[in-house]
């Protein structure tokens, strides 16, 4: 059985930080290119960041680039999401996919 958790939101002030994790079970994950996505009610899903199954290969949505940095940790299942200069639009759940399952996902609200 697959599962891919999330965790790590919460509520930030506007210039602050929050580091996401994405553990996984039940799949390759060291051999699965991995992706977050945010999505806010009404809206459509839209991609963060991606990393290849290496973590050799990085690619960002142009709002989080310099921003945000995608890594992961193959020997514990697990990618992350660092999250700097947060910004109110920012505000989303957060999921990570391998492209074929999805996380519960977390929120991400940033207010001041």
């Amino acid at each position: 059985q697959v599962h891919l958790v999330e965790s790590g939101g919460g509520l930030v002030q506007p210039g602050g930080s929050l580091r996401l994790s994405c553990t996984a079970s039940g799949i390759a994950f060291s051999r699965n290119n991995m992706s977050w996505y945010r999505q806010v009610p009404g809206k459509e899903r839209e991609v963060v960041a991606l990393i290849s199954s290496t973590g050799r290969s990085t690619n960002y949505a142009d709002p989080v680039k310099g921003r945000f940095t995608i890594s992961r940790d193959n020997a514990k299942n697990t990618v992350y999401l660092q999250m700097n200069s947060l910004k109110p639009e920012d505000t989303a759940v957060y999921l990570c996919t391998d492209f074929e399952h999805w996380g519960q996902g977390t929120q991400v609200t940033v207010s001041s």
